[in-house]
């Protein structure tokens, strides 16, 4: 029914800049909130940040001043641009999105993507 895919990781030295793209697709009505997780292994997974509908913003304090979230109400895409990475920036990151769906209008399901890894090397 619907899909997040998600692009954009790699290796970067620290100091660099990566950006994350990840695209909603299939029978989708609307998307709420919009997020990004990472989880390093051994670690639980964690908020990085978050977006409303509206543009509302909210980040970790680990990324504040260094990473933002945007998105594309018009492409269901949400975006992470991250610079001045640190090597505690590796791991691998997840999209996640509340979507109303055709086949449940009236809920809101959070959907997954694959996961993106991200490398800092120092």
């Amino acid at each position: 029914q619907v899909q997040l895919v998600e692009s954009g990781g790699g290796l970067v030295q620290a100091g660099g800049s990566l950006r994350l793209s990840c695209a909603a697709s299939g029978s989708i009505v609307s998307i709420a909130a919009m997020a990004w997780y990472r989880q390093a292994p051994e670690n639980q997974r964690e908020l990085v940040a978050s977006i409303t509908s509206s543009g509302s913003t909210n980040y970790a304090d680990s990324v504040k001043g260094r990473f933002t979230i945007s998105r594309d109400n018009a492409k269901n895409t949400v975006y992470l641009q991250m610079n001045s990475m640190k090597p505690e920036d590796t791991a691998v990151y997840y999209c996640n999105a509340e979507i109303r769906t055709s086949s449940n209008r009236f809920r809101l399901y959070a959907y997954w993507g694959q996961g993106t890894q991200v490398t800092v090397s120092s």
